[in-house]
């Protein structure tokens, strides 16, 4: 898979674990990364298979503290 392909799909899932139920009622910036990464293993391993300087996980971590106004952790 390629990288802004993953990018875009991991984004939107992203959306999608925040509104899940056991999510809905968690402010998104006490929301943690190391959840998420972990149901993205579960269901969608695919989407952390492709290419990047960084370390995959570092990448989509990134995403996510955007994703959910987590960047000021950074």
């Amino acid at each position: 898979m390629k990288k802004p392909e993953a990018e875009r799909q991991i984004r939107y899932l992203i959306g999608q674990w925040c509104n899940k139920e056991e999510h809905r009622n968690i402010p998104k910036g006490e929301l943690y990364f190391s959840d998420f990464h972990s149901w993205l293993q579960q269901n969608w391993p695919n989407l952390l298979q492709f290419r990047s300087v960084m370390p995959v996980s570092d990448e989509v971590k990134r995403w996510f503290d955007q994703e959910t106004g987590q960047t000021w952790r950074n």
